[in-house]
């Protein structure tokens, strides 16, 4: 928010994927993505994530970790080994806060890992280091 707690707009439209099982938790993030500007849509299951990331090829993906099945951590390992999406970047969402979760993430690929419930201001300030972050750097 600026002073005037108005929601600072983002200055470059991005297409995004949110994935969470619960839909309360996906609508929400992505009713904030779309409020910034962002171009958003939603899987609530692993497996229509990874479809739905190939065939809408989004520019950033928040993913919910404690999916049932196949969790975020294996999504994120099956995402990076689709070449057309080797640029896509990923934010977990989740209610996982733990050191040892946050090194999870890291290792599967993941490159910011915030936790729920997710505070509009620190998803805008993720967004704006996405937009200072070079597209080919996981190449």
């Amino acid at each position: 928010m600026t002073s005037t707690g108005t929601v600072k707009q983002s200055t470059q439209s991005w297409r995004a994927l949110v994935v969470d099982d619960n839909v309360d938790s996906a609508n929400m993030i992505a009713a904030i993505l779309q409020h910034y500007g962002h171009q958003t849509i939603v899987a609530y299951s692993a497996e229509s994530a990874l479809e739905m990331a190939i065939e809408y090829q989004p520019d950033f993906m928040v993913l919910d970790i404690g999916l049932p099945g196949m969790d975020g951590y294996e999504v994120a390992r099956r995402l990076h080994q689709i070449p057309e999406l080797k640029d896509m970047k990923l934010i977990a969402a989740t209610g996982y806060g733990q050191d040892s979760d946050r090194q999870r993430s890291e290792e599967a690929g993941i490159d910011y890992h915030l936790v729920k419930p997710i505070d509009p201001e620190n998803l805008q300030a993720v967004l704006e280091l996405l937009g200072r972050t070079p597209r080919s750097e996981k190449e």
